[in-house]
């Protein structure tokens, strides 16, 4: 039986209000909890190529805009314009696996058609009872997490899956374990100081920023004995991508001997990591900061937003199977 857990509130950032999508805005955090009005799939699409939300956000909007279009619509929905749903989200990002879930939720529609259940009885259904399953799959992986974690452990952690890694050091820290965590900055976006940091101080836990590049001498120093990380999509062979920087993490922990964890969620659709599409995202990103230029002269940026681990690499992946 799953113990109650306090959640952190990015381990469910996005939730209806009547017929609005209440989309938690990440790139605020610290500063303010505020959430995004989103009205249109158009609107979802914008929030995830804003990257206002990130991995499991990004999987809640997808599945929660085709019930907010059923909401919305003056007419009853048909099959095509959930296709057209499906093709405006699937063009969003490319590292992320959006075409997976929407065709699986192509797929729910044309089960319930076949029975002849309209797609605004049979949809809403099939994608409530999928995220209830979810819920209920990741409070599960959190207390894995959490058993993973020894007395003492000084674990590194590189944009870890939402809620799940504060959500087990809470548990953690109620069983007293003492335990640290080292995070990395996360360039360009920062999202290790702004999210990670944030979120587990916030949930109790003893927390180290440590720059991006000083992973290397974090090591050699003896100062971590486990890694932590999340992913963004994952192979056949158990390769996967996470955000840049992930590989370089997993090679150093090979070399110093350190267990490296990764959460992920298993699937066939790719075979292997040097098939993942890596998103390239906007140079400014990183010839830029707060809309003001921070180089001189003509230079250029080159900023993947992902890199591959291979699954050599890989001590254990901790999964959920949100398929």
């Amino acid at each position: 039986m799953q113990e109650t857990i306090k959640e952190s509130p990015l381990f469910w950032p996005a939730h209806f209000e009547k017929n609005f999508l209440m989309v938690l805005d990440e790139t605020l955090i610290p500063k303010k909890l505020h959430y995004i009005k989103v009205k249109n799939a158009q609107e979802a699409v914008a929030v995830i190529r804003d990257m206002k939300t990130r991995a499991f956000g990004q999987l809640l909007v997808v599945l929660s805009t085709f019930l907010l279009e059923i909401k919305n619509r003056e007419s009853k929905i048909q099959f095509n314009d959930l296709q057209e749903i499906a093709q405006a989200l699937n063009n969003s990002r490319p590292t992320f696996p959006f075409a997976e879930v929407t065709g699986m939720v192509l797929g729910f529609a044309q089960k319930g058609l076949a029975q002849n259940i309209p797609i605004d009885v049979y949809l809403p259904k099939c994608i409530g009872g999928y995220l209830e399953g979810i819920r209920y799959r990741r409070l599960e992986r959190v207390q894995k997490i959490a058993a993973i974690i020894k007395d003492g452990d000084s674990i590194l952690t590189h944009c870890n899956v939402s809620g799940e890694l504060a959500m087990a050091a809470a548990i953690c820290q109620a069983q007293g374990k003492g335990i640290h965590f080292f995070a990395t900055e996360t360039r360009p976006y920062f999202q290790g100081a702004k999210l990670t940091t944030w979120e587990l101080e916030r949930m109790g836990a003893k927390v180290t920023l440590v720059a991006d590049n000083a992973i290397g001498s974090l090591m050699a120093d003896g100062l971590v004995n486990k890694v932590i990380v999340g992913s963004d999509r994952s192979c056949a062979n158990g390769d996967f991508a996470n955000k840049i920087g992930t590989y370089q993490i997993a090679v150093l922990a090979k070399e110093f001997d350190i267990p490296f964890y990764v959460l992920t969620q298993p699937s066939n659709k790719i075979a292997k990591g040097e098939d993942i599409p890596i998103e390239i995202r906007d140079s400014k990103e990183l010839l830029e900061f707060g809309g003001k230029k921070i180089v001189s002269g003509n230079v250029d940026g080159f900023y993947p937003g992902f890199d591959v681990v291979p699954h050599e690499l890989i001590t254990e992946a901790i999964a959920i199977d949100v398929r």
